[in-house]
């Protein structure tokens, strides 16, 4: 299997974009040589000569662009750090590109850094991991997309690789390359003194400090999960790097650490655009059991007029692990949760403290005597929890075989003993369980064979090393060459995991093929995941609300099959969460926290409740009736667009805003430095040259400057725009002709090719919408691929009476009052909501619309008239103001309406209540 990867995501294209705009004005830097400054090696660097100014005003228009607040001065960390040139301060920008979990940031970021390389010649990057974990899953993504790359960047050359510090050649390398260089660290290989990239009189780098040679390139740092690196320790580290400026890409932003944010995918608009798979939860807990909580009561005492009483509890550390602790408590009427930092502790707040009964009751109505304890049955819970996934697993891999997709489960544990001794309780629990699955009729024939160690493996934190990183292994087994396979299937080898065994596999491949039960304590809760884990098992205290969010992101990504091609199917695209707690704890823990960082806007539909599923059946006979038949004849044709885009208006909107936007000359740049003394010893203390750097225009114009290279070089930036723009020499040679910005264009050829292939992508978005035209042609969509029976969940299904199937899916509030609406209607006749593969081709993704209605005229009296039935489809959103809706839903709204009114003479309405269905 190969994974494949698309270049025209759009979504994707857009955080691009975001972050390379940033610098828009910058020249193209052709290779310079420099030099260290204390001698040493050439150099070749990162430069960049825009003022602080600049900068912020590019990042003002982007932000006001992709509705973020709008910042007034650039985020910056400053720190002071050991130099080839003595102690000096540094100071550096942040951005920030937030990115829900599943969506590709690591493609995103590379693609970002390679973009920066072809438009202004940046080529020195460092990507920081906080974990060999996510380092692992980086290199994994430069190796799969490698190939992806270098065809859509017409080969560019660059290099990637792990920084080893037993091969400090890397580094000379680093610095001398004219090529685009990618090395990933770890924050652990640079944070400490005693690191071997801060010592000096290294053989390997001609006595030269090897860190005083990546300061002298001006890297730029990628940051992954930057919510790792907050502390004033990595920060520190961070500085010492000298980077030009920092990324930072995460899902998780912590809200003290939200630099500069110039992109936002928020949970809400993954699930909007069905980048992520949905997520149901399937809560298990003890029934007819209050004390849901561990609570043991160890002891009760009055002194001093006060009544105490000495409760064991669970309680969250601050490293985010939960530990017994024994506290004394008074009837004070405080939660629990105060000082348990659990949520589930919240209900429990002391009512009385009786001594002489030795008792103590709850308000929630729970009573505790001396010595008894509650909600420790640990191992039942985890049979269950096991018990639903294995069955879950094995169902759904039945289900999927056909669709060429293997399935992966991912436990959690809360302990690694539980799992990797002989008898451990996990581990003997999940044997036990899968022997006895196995052989049930509707299982034994896929699994009745397999052997329960075959299929399973696991990933746990096992010894430090030199540098502070972790190597994680399989050690349950004691067999190295399996070990081995594990660790490469689960870190390494993401086509073998996704892949089914074959006949023809060596003993090695047959070993991580086979592998589809994963487990881990916490080392793969961020920077791993895998588009084919479709179950997540949470054996552990999973109460700390941004492990939530990691442990749901190891399986939200789209799923693919054997061809390494993603599925789209909404149907396919379910994660199970299995979880320890009750489904309505697990649901608003993981809600609230959604919230609070993203706010309610945010916030993606809540999980559902995966023990609660239910069915929509096909009416029968319903296919057969006329009103049916006649919609089903009117809307049912294909089309394809053409797309006329008026090239003389095109100019001339170009033109029109072109020429009264200001085009800044080209600049020198003087950067400042202050010396202080101290001792007698001079002590130079340089700053970021963007924060502090003085720029001076230049009158002259640039000697290489003429009409046809400003042409060439807009022609250069238009094709490695995302997606590519392709415009005529003619027409841009007309756009040059006629502005009034020609001494400035000749003047700063670079600055003025940037701020017009801006607006010819600007003007020319709107006008691929306007002046899109829709044919029908011989295809059309078949009634029979409408299926009897489409599982959901049952908050989702609305009972009808005059749909095609007994219940209607609903997708959000407003779509069930529509439906509400729809059956009150007297003048409705009937409807239906259009499937997921009911699709219409638009120049920015396929639009699947809302409903097709039919609806018989009516007089002002209720009574039909007997005319002929309105066949229309419509479109609902929860607001009809176009200028509230987002850019994409407007233009295939546009698009929707040009298909179905324009190629088939099929009313089309955008409306929020159905009573709008009836307006002229």
């Amino acid at each position: 299997m190969k994974l494949e990867f698309k270049g025209d995501l759009k979504y994707q294209s857009e955080a691009i974009r975001s972050v390379v705009d940033l610098f828009e004005g910058q020249y193209f830097n052709a290779t310079q040589l420099g030099f260290m400054p204390s001698g040493g090696f050439a150099i070749i660097p990162n430069e960049l000569d825009l003022t602080e100014a600049d900068v912020v005003q590019n990042l003002q228009r982007i932000q006001t662009e992709n509705r973020l607040p709008v910042d007034d001065e650039l985020d910056t960390i400053t720190e002071t750090t050991e130099t080839a040139g003595g102690m000096q301060a540094i100071t550096f920008p942040n951005f920030s590109v937030e990115m829900e979990t599943g969506t590709g940031k690591t493609y995103v970021y590379i693609r970002t850094a390679l973009e920066l390389a072809q438009r202004y010649g940046m080529r020195k990057f460092i990507v920081v991991v906080p974990t060999v974990a996510i380092r692992e899953g980086v290199l994994k993504t430069f190796e799969i997309t490698e190939k992806h790359f270098k065809g859509l960047y017409s080969n560019l050359p660059y290099r990637y690789y792990v920084y080893d510090s037993g091969a400090l050649s890397r580094l000379k390398q680093f610095g001398e390359s004219d090529n685009v260089e990618f090395m990933i660290m770890t924050l652990a290989s640079f944070n400490k003194d005693a690191n071997v990239i801060r010592q000096g009189d290294r053989d390997q780098m001609f006595g030269v400090t090897p860190l005083h040679v990546v300061q002298a390139t001006r890297p730029i740092l990628i940051l992954d999960e930057p919510q790792n690196m907050g502390s004033d320790l990595s920060k520190q580290a961070l500085a010492s790097l000298n980077p030009l400026f920092a990324l930072r890409y995460s899902a998780t932003h912590r809200e003290d650490q939200r630099y500069n944010r110039v992109y936002r995918l928020s949970p809400y608009d993954a699930y909007r655009l069905s980048l992520v798979k949905k997520i149901e939860v399937a809560g298990i807990e003890k029934t007819n059991d209050a004390n849901q909580v561990f609570l043991r009561l160890d002891d009760l005492n009055t002194k001093k007029n006060t009544i105490t009483a000495r409760i064991t509890v669970h309680t969250l550390t601050a490293n985010g692990t939960v530990k017994e602790k024994t506290i004394t408590f008074k009837p004070d009427g405080k939660s629990f949760f105060e000082k348990t930092n659990l949520p589930d502790y919240r209900p429990f707040v002391i009512d009385e403290i009786d001594i002489s009964q030795q008792i103590v009751r709850f308000t929630n109505g729970t009573v505790l005597r001396k010595g008894d304890s509650t909600g420790d049955d640990k191992d039942a819970i985890f049979e269950a929890q096991i018990r639903y996934t294995i069955e879950t697993h094995f169902r759904r891999q039945a289900l999927l075989q056909d669709e060429g997709i293997k399935v992966l489960s991912l436990f959690f544990i809360d302990r690694v003993d539980n799992y990797v001794r002989e008898d451990g309780i996990i581990r003997v629990l999940f044997n036990r369980i899968f022997n006895e699955l196995k052989q049930m009729p509707e299982h034994v024939a896929d699994w009745g064979d397999v052997d329960p160690e075959a299929v399973q493996g696991g990933y746990f934190a096992s010894r430090n090393t030199r540098e502070g990183d972790i190597i994680y292994e399989d050690s349950k087994t004691g067999e190295a060459e399996r070990d081995k396979d594990v660790y490469d299937a689960i870190m390494r080898d993401k086509e073998a995991l996704l892949s089914f065994p074959s006949p023809d596999d060596d003993e090695s491949t047959q070993r991580k093929k086979q592998l589809t039960f994963i487990f881990s304590h916490s080392a793969l809760r961020e920077g791993w995941d895998n588009p084919n884990v479709f179950q997540i098992c949470t054996l552990n205290q999973s109460v700390s609300n941004i492990r939530k969010r990691q442990e749901i992101g190891r399986g939200v990504r789209l799923a693919v099959d054997q061809s390494g091609e993603r599925v789209h199917d909404e149907r396919i695209n379910v994660l199970t969460v299995v979880a320890n707690q009750s489904y309505e704890t697990y649901v608003q823990t993981l809600q609230s926290e959604i919230e609070e960082e993203y706010g309610r806007d945010g916030l993606a539909p809540k999980p559902s409740d995966a023990r609660k599923r239910g069915t929509a059946r096909l009416r029968k006979g319903f296919t057969l009736k006329p009103e049916f038949k006649e919609l089903w004849e009117r809307i049912k044709h294909k089309t394809r667009y053409s797309v006329k885009v008026d090239t003389a208006k095109l100019a001339d909107d170009v033109l029109s805003e072109l020429n009264h936007t200001d085009i800044r000359p080209p600049r020198v740049t003087v950067s400042k430095a202050r010396v202080t003394v101290d001792n007698s010893e001079g002590d130079e203390e340089r700053f970021g040259a963007m924060a502090t750097s003085i720029q001076k225009d230049i009158l002259t114009r640039p000697a290489s400057s003429s009409m046809s290279n400003v042409v060439k070089l807009m022609t250069h930036m238009l094709q490695f725009t995302t997606p590519p723009v392709r415009l005529t020499r003619q027409t841009l040679l007309h756009i040059f002709n006629n502005t009034s910005k020609q001494a400035e264009a000749l003047a700063n050829p670079q600055e003025f090719a940037s701020v017009t292939v801006r607006i010819i992508k600007s003007k020319l978005a709107d006008q691929l919408v306007d002046g899109i035209q829709y044919e029908r042609i011989n295809e059309w969509y078949e009634m029979t691929q409408f299926e009897a029976e489409i599982d959901s969940w049952e908050e989702y299904l609305v009972e009808n009476d005059k749909s095609l199937y007994d219940h209607v899916i609903s997708d959000s509030g407003v779509e069930t009052q529509f439906v509400k609406d729809l059956e009150s209607l007297e003048e409705v006749k009937f409807y239906v909501k259009l499937p997921f593969w009911f699709t219409v081709p638009t120049p920015i993704g396929e639009y699947n619309p809302d409903w097709a209605i039919v609806i018989e005229p009516r007089d002002a009296h209720g009574t039909a008239t007997g005319e002929q039935f309105t066949y229309l489809v419509s479109e609902t959103k929860s607001t009809t103001n176009r200028d509230e809706l987002r850019p994409d839903e407007r233009r295939k709204i546009d698009c929707g309406s040009k298909h179905f009114e324009g190629a088939l003479d099929v009313r089309y309405r955008h409306v929020t209540q159905a009573k709008d269905l009836f307006r002229d």
